[in-house]
């Protein structure tokens, strides 16, 4: 197979460019809007598209005959031979110009090469790369080098891990807190009749005795009201000692939860405490606690190079944007971005091609980072963004994006999850005053 596919990869490579599907719509504010609203960005375009949208517009989206592109060929062999799994890798943009509404693109595509066998850390695979380049009329208005990793997939066994954690009993009374985690939401029993809170949940009102009720959604936010340090008996999944933690919400009712990234000789009644949701497995995910204001990882200082430190915080934008990966926000952020590709949206699918559950895609992954920028320097034209991608971002994480201003034309870019470095970037500015 390793011979035929090389020899596939010259033969595509000696093709060259070559006029790649028609863009299906012009630029247009709803397309514009849904984006926008879906990532959180917050930028006013004011008649133009977001640079990192340049991808969307090629999309081939749910159309039954999808045109092919340049690697299809390749990525069919691959698929054939067991290599079914497929990620992207990395990702780099140039942008001439923003695009304006109503402007008519096409593109063109050349292919870049295969490069394998690598061992990685989803298994054995193939990276393959190609070219694609945007054109309104004959002006050329943004290229992009891209690159996938097809690799197969480990078998997993079916065994459960060992010391598994234990699952929680789930009701009629309870149902709706857990479908609340899984959405990323801590939920709170609310009497339909009264409108008193209670937690646990139950089945009565305790105050007026109704049996109707419904819940509301907790700020997440709390103090501590007492906890224990967990040393025995041993509990799986769990390394002693642990601290359990008796949480007073703003809400006015009282949760249990570990107290996370926390040694025990530093917890204090009455600390100040944020919700934090953290993913056992593939099928758990439990409300935790932590100190508030605690990072899920260090923030890099944000500062330029080219100044001394004294002068060189700037005051515009966060030094920190942390985004809650729900699976509605992976979800709505591929449907968004024209991503289609089953591991964004589909969990059985997503584990069935070997990955934990489903991810983020890189068209996203890219406009977070174009939307941490502009948050960072409002007044910033961005003329590239090159991604090279990390660990997964699953849904039930947290991504935390820090960033650092290089110069007057360059901002480096980390996006951290639990698991490590999601995603490292560079975004090239069009020269600042």
């Amino acid at each position: 197979m390793h011979e035929r596919l090389m020899a596939l990869a010259e033969e595509l490579t000696a093709l060259g460019e070559r006029p790649a599907a028609p863009c299906a719509d012009p630029v247009n504010a709803a397309m514009i809007r849904n984006w926008t609203q879906a990532l959180g960005d917050r930028t006013r375009w004011a008649g133009t598209a977001p640079p990192a949208m340049i991808q969307v517009w090629s999309m081939p989206g749910l159309a039954r005959d999808k045109p092919g592109t340049v690697a299809d060929r390749i990525l069919t062999l691959l698929n054939e031979a067991g290599f079914t799994g497929v990620v992207a890798t990395n990702c780099e943009q140039t942008y001439d110009r923003y695009l304006r509404h109503g402007e008519e693109l096409r593109s063109t595509m050349r292919f870049g090469g295969v490069t394998g066998p690598k061992r990685t850390g989803l298994g054995e695979g193939y990276f393959v790369t190609w070219h694609q380049t945007w054109y309104s009329g004959d002006e050329r208005v943004a290229e992009m080098m891209f690159r996938v990793l097809k690799f197969r997939p480990r078998a997993t066994g079916g065994r459960a891990a060992k010391g598994r954690r234990f699952r929680p009993a789930i009701g009629p009374d309870t149902r709706f807190f857990w479908d609340g985690v899984r959405a990323g939401e801590l939920r709170i029993q609310r009497c339909a009749e009264c409108g008193r809170l209670r937690h646990p949940p139950g089945p009565m009102c305790p105050a007026c005795h109704a049996t109707k009720r419904d819940h509301v959604t907790a700020s997440g936010r709390g103090t501590l009201h007492s906890y224990v340090v967990h040393h025995h008996p041993p509990v799986p999944g769990l390394d002693p000692p642990f601290v359990v933690a008796l949480v007073d919400l703003e809400e006015g009712v009282r949760v249990v939860g570990n107290l996370l990234d926390c040694p025990p000789d530093q917890v204090r009644i009455g600390m100040p405490l944020e919700l934090v949701f953290q993913k056992v497995d593939d099928d758990l995910t439990l409300p935790q606690w932590r100190r508030a204001g605690s990072p899920a990882k260090p923030a890099t200082p944000l500062r330029s190079d080219t100044s001394e430190a004294s002068g060189a915080e700037r005051e515009a934008g966060p030094a920190e944007l942390s985004i809650e990966l729900t699976p509605t926000f992976v979800i709505a952020t591929a449907l968004a971005t024209r991503d289609f590709t089953p591991v964004h949206h589909d969990t059985a699918l997503a584990r069935a091609q070997g990955s934990k559950d489903i991810f983020l895609n890189i068209l996203t992954t890219m406009g977070l980072v174009q939307r941490y920028v502009l948050e960072l320097l409002p007044d910033a034209v961005i003329e590239g963004i090159s991604v090279r991608l990390g660990v997964p971002a699953y849904a039930g994480d947290t991504l935390t994006l820090t960033g650092r201003v290089v110069d007057d034309r360059t901002v480096e870019v980390r996006g951290a999850v639990s698991l490590g470095d999601h995603a490292i970037a560079t975004v090239r500015l069009k020269g600042r005053s």
